[in-house]
């Protein structure tokens, strides 16, 4: 799976985990500058799978 942060950010490697309070976004390499209210986009070639709020 790939997953971005930022509407023009390339796609990168990461890792999505469910948990009880939600779903974790793990990626793997270290992204700057996340903030709470921002949206992460996770993909399957490049395609749309789902997005949610970070918090």
């Amino acid at each position: 799976m790939e997953a971005r942060i930022r509407y023009r950010q390339v796609l990168e490697k990461a890792t999505l985990h469910k948990v009880a309070s939600g779903l974790y976004v793990a990626f793997e390499n270290k992204q700057s500058a996340i903030q709470e209210g921002q949206f992460v986009a996770w993909y399957k070639n490049e395609e749309l799978l789902g997005s949610g709020v970070i918090s």
